[in-house]
């Protein structure tokens, strides 16, 4: 469909890249990286080699999405829950893997113009952790391409209460609460998010079929793709994979096509199974 690829792109890449509208690529990507344990168990490693074979998966699709310009990527890297389900020693060890990603990742960044965000509770990561992420901030801050965000220590739920109690902060020391007035547009306003487009399409890996407490107000009208891939088998020919099913639905934010209707939800394998 589009002669022109962009630079970057390896064969594969480029055979789907011609497949897409590059007009209508989706403005922000959320991607629920799920999947490391089990690849790590099917091949008889240890949990912490699973999260570390993640990062490569990390580096190619944000390459892959910058290279295609797409102006906004985030990823679900931690929740809030994983400090209550997750052994201490494997919680530590993610700390310490988010560290040096942030130190070796931040050249690449910049060299591929992009600018890096947080979302979540930041301030209950250890403090060197914190010092690290306002490094790597800090030092993309002036890139004007892509902007990536990585939610760490992250709930949905807890980003709504969050918000809330922004609001009724803000109203406080603006006349009460009295004059308090909530609707839409205000909770954006207060979420983490606001200063990015809510997502139009969110991926998750490893073919589960759930949100898991992400992004639960943003993505009310995003499309899903749910990929089989474990996350770290994941790479930027997957992320286009996505984008191309993503470009074959009509979206219709609540309203109605053809009087049919929401069509239901399909995986990848299905749709695979359905071509075939």
């Amino acid at each position: 469909m589009y002669d022109k690829v962009p630079t970057g792109l390896d064969r594969k890449e480029t055979e789907v890249y011609r497949r897409l509208d590059p007009a209508r690529l989706p403005k922000h990507i959320a991607i629920i990286m799920d999947g490391n344990g089990r690849w790590a168990k099917r091949r008889h490693l240890p949990r912490v080699a699973g999260h570390r074979a993640g990062v490569t998966a990390v580096r190619s699709t944000v390459e892959t999405a910058a290279r295609i310009h797409i102006p906004a990527l985030t990823l679900y890297a931690f929740s809030e829950e994983n400090w209550k389900k997750r052994p201490k020693s494997e919680v530590g060890f993610l700390m310490s893997l988010l560290s040096r990603y942030l130190k070796a990742e931040v050249p690449t960044l910049n060299k591929n113009n992009i600018r890096l965000e947080y979302i979540g509770r930041q301030h209950e990561l250890p403090e060197d952790v914190q010092e690290r992420m306002a490094w790597a901030r800090e030092a993309t801050a002036r890139n004007s391409g892509m902007v990536l965000t990585l939610a760490l220590n992250y709930s949905a739920r807890s980003e709504l209460v969050d918000a809330f109690r922004s609001m009724v902060n803000a109203a406080a020391q603006n006349g009460g609460l009295a004059h308090l007035q909530i609707d839409e547009d205000t909770v954006g306003r207060h979420l983490y998010t606001r200063n990015l487009p809510d997502p139009d399409l969110v991926v998750r890996t490893s073919g589960e079929m759930r949100l898991s407490n992400f992004l639960l107000w943003q993505l009310a009208y995003a499309e899903i793709y749910v990929t089989p891939t474990l996350w770290p088998d994941f790479r930027g020919l997957h992320l286009l994979e996505g984008i191309a099913e993503y470009q074959k639905r009509e979206r219709r934010y609540g309203g109605l096509n053809h009087g049919d209707g929401h069509a239901p939800l399909e995986t990848s394998s299905a749709l695979h199974e359905r071509k075939t």
